[in-house]
């Protein structure tokens, strides 16, 4: 029988935990990118896949793995972050769920090209050229999802930096860098939408991307947060 006792995690550990969530999501998907020739990248080269099928499998389990890492750091800072609005911490948890999402579906187009260059009655079903035209169209309809995420990804920094400002866990200027993160996210999702053929537009704002989400990972993870009294009552 159950003996109904809740263990509650102290909330500056739940802080250094979240912070090292934050580190990992970040590492995995930097793993992704150099062990699945760009799994979270723009292009996807059909020739690395087709003679290197073992490494971009590791690079698209690290792909997946990052996806989890970051729904689980997106839920330790709603936990910490709900006292001060409970509403809006709610918000920026379900547009990072929505975006982690289409992020994993985004993956199912790779998977197909991955199994389709391995020798089965269901590539055997198709000429060369034609297994190579759907290969192409699954990595062009991966593109345009992967870069769908980027909409929730970049929208949920918005009630995250402005929770983070208003919090008196954080430091202001970490909430400050988040909405200018949330910017600089849109500004990456609308240019490879709309001028695919200009990725230099959104590098400035990939540079600040990593500075505000590392610095919270690792402030989160070094300096944990700064002790109150009483945590703020949530705001609705």
């Amino acid at each position: 029988m159950s003996s109904g006792v809740i263990v509650e995690i102290p909330r500056a550990g739940l802080a250094r935990i979240t912070g090292g969530l934050y580190l990992a999501f970040v590492a995995a998907l930097a793993l992704a990118d150099v062990f699945g020739f760009g799994v979270g990248d723009d292009e996807l080269p059909d020739e690395a896949l087709a003679t290197e099928t073992s490494q971009f499998a590791v690079g698209l389990t690290f792909g997946l793995l990052s996806a989890f890492l970051f729904v689980m750091a997106a839920w330790g800072l709603y936990v910490l972050l709900k006292p001060v609005n409970r509403d809006l911490a709610l918000l920026f948890l379900l547009l990072n769920a929505i975006g982690v999402a289409v992020q994993v579906a985004s993956y199912l187009p790779v998977i197909f090209v991955t199994l389709s260059t391995e020798a089965s009655g269901f590539t055997r079903a198709f000429s060369p050229a034609q297994l190579e035209g759907l290969q192409s169209l699954s990595f062009d309809v991966y593109k345009l999802s992967f870069v769908t995420a980027q909409l929730f990804f970049g929208t949920w920094l918005f009630p995250l930096g402005y929770l983070v400002y208003r919090s008196d866990i954080l430091p202001r200027f970490l909430g400050v860098l988040l909405i200018l993160d949330g910017f600089a996210v849109l500004l990456w999702f609308f240019q490879a939408i709309l001028l695919p053929d200009y990725p230099a537009i959104s590098y400035p704002g990939l540079a600040l991307s990593f500075i505000a989400e590392v610095g919270l990972g690792l402030w989160l993870l070094l300096r944990g947060i700064e002790a109150t009294a009483d945590p703020p009552r949530a705001a609705n």
